[in-house]
């Protein structure tokens, strides 16, 4: 089954409510939000705040994928303002502290979900997969 999640990227942040109910009037099965820290990438994106409005406006899944380093740091405030989903990186910490964020997120009533960078193997995903 195919799920569609429009990214917030993309929206017009002076009418982000607007956009949102365009994404469900549209179809989108989820509301992607991509937040960057400046460090583990480039671009300085979304936090939390936005998270928390955007859960006000929306009933649909928040798939909020943590471009940051070390993203243990974030998961329990992201998981309070509203992430269905919380994505994070392989990359962005060590084996252990990263396999304890996925726990974090479960065990907080959260999906969790890895990503890897384009140039990681995907058999670097194998010890997060349980």
């Amino acid at each position: 089954m195919a799920i569609i999640a429009p990214s917030i990227l993309s929206a017009d942040f002076a009418n982000l409510e607007r956009d949102i109910h365009n994404i469900e009037s549209n179809g989108g099965d989820w509301v992607h939000v991509d937040v960057m820290d400046g460090m583990f990438v480039p671009n300085i994106t979304i936090g939390m705040p936005v998270v928390k409005a955007l859960r006000k406006v929306t009933k649909l899944p928040l798939d909020v994928h943590l471009m940051v380093q070390q993203p243990i740091r974030y998961v329990e405030e992201f998981v309070k303002n509203g992430a269905d989903w919380l994505t994070i990186h392989i990359e962005a910490d060590t084996q252990e502290n990263t396999l304890a964020a996925l726990d974090k997120i479960r065990a907080m009533g959260c999906k969790a979900a890895i990503s890897l960078k384009p140039a990681t193997p995907a058999e670097a995903a194998v010890p997060y997969l349980t």
